[in-house]
């Protein structure tokens, strides 16, 4: 087996000091490792004509500090300073574009459930990474399959913190669908309707109206948003309701969107073909805006940058 590892940077930014990224290391009592107690993000930077550009930042560090409130975590540093910790990590590693794994994580300390006395740490990274979902993907469209397993019922866990346990759901549906040869996972919530994907929001088009998941088990997601502002801005129509996994079938258009996933066509759900088995046309100009956006392109739009100087 071929291990594929991360494309490595210089230094990863670890507690307020820049680490070289082989000496960033943990001790194997973290109580996140055990655990999974800790809450973290996905943001990308993109290459510019001004340099690389951070998208959405504010809103990412946003919701990074409202996963740590809703999970009972304090963050011992200010979101100033963590922004800023942020554009410190691409301008220390000299990259013009990334993507940008923050994470607040319960360290080594005591052991056992009890997260009460335990040490909050911190770490930022940041590495050159392609498509998620695969160049091809992005160009030609993926295959989804719907899960067996559902996605965490809100009673069960904190639905809207990114959560780094919450994943250990989202894992066991990729893991599935990846070993029956599709490229993702559709999950559903507990009565039975549309949720989200592994990583991603998910869109359905149907006579040029854009529907996406309004459901208590998504995740609101800050690409979901934009795709959701600049479609409105298009002059398409958007719902945000429930819906079906045979509504999917009978679709349009689909497609997903996420940080590491931007925007991705999905061609076919349950070896059923969405529309006509490639990207439709509204995908098409829905991925080209957004391409263009957040490579600077759109004066617009600029607010959601910020450039790493």
């Amino acid at each position: 087996m071929v291990l594929i590892m991360v494309d490595k940077s210089e230094k990863i930014w670890m507690d307020g000091t820049f680490i070289d990224w082989d000496n960033a290391k943990v001790h194997v009592l973290t109580h996140a490792l055990h655990y999974g107690s800790a809450i973290f993000e996905g943001i990308k930077c993109y290459e510019t004509k001004n340099g690389p550009a951070i998208f959405r930042l504010k809103e990412h560090i946003d919701r990074l500090y409202g996963s740590a409130h809703i999970f009972g975590m304090k963050i011992p540093f200010s979101k100033q300073e963590f922004s800023e910790a942020v554009k410190n990590t691409v301008k220390v590693n000299k990259l013009k574009s990334c993507y940008i794994r923050p994470i607040v994580y319960l360290g080594y300390g005591p052991m056992g459930l009890n997260p009460v006395n335990s040490p909050v740490q911190c770490s930022i990274a940041a590495w050159s990474w392609g498509a998620y979902l695969g160049e091809e993907g992005i160009a030609k469209g993926i295959r989804l399959k719907t899960s067996s397993f559902v996605r965490n019922h809100v009673n069960a866990m904190m639905t809207k913190a990114k959560i780094s346990g919450n994943y250990v759901n989202s894992i066991l549906a990729k893991q599935e669908a990846v070993l029956e040869g599709f490229d993702e996972s559709m999950m559903l919530d507990t009565e039975g309707y549309v949720s989200e994907c592994s990583g991603e929001n998910l869109f359905i088009v149907k006579n040029n109206v854009i529907k996406t998941p309004f459901t208590l088990a998504v995740l609101p997601g800050i690409t979901r948003s934009t795709i959701i502002e600049i479609a409105k801005d298009l002059g398409y129509g958007i719902k945000e309701e429930r819906f079906t996994r045979d509504e999917v079938y009978i679709a349009d258009e689909c497609f997903l969107t996420g940080t590491a996933a931007e925007l991705t066509p999905v061609r076919e759900v349950d070896n059923r073909q969405i529309g006509e088995g490639k990207p439709g046309k509204i995908t098409k100009e829905l991925q080209n805006l957004f391409l263009d956006i957040v490579h600077g392109k759109i004066k617009k739009y600029e607010h959601w940058l910020d450039y790493v100087k």
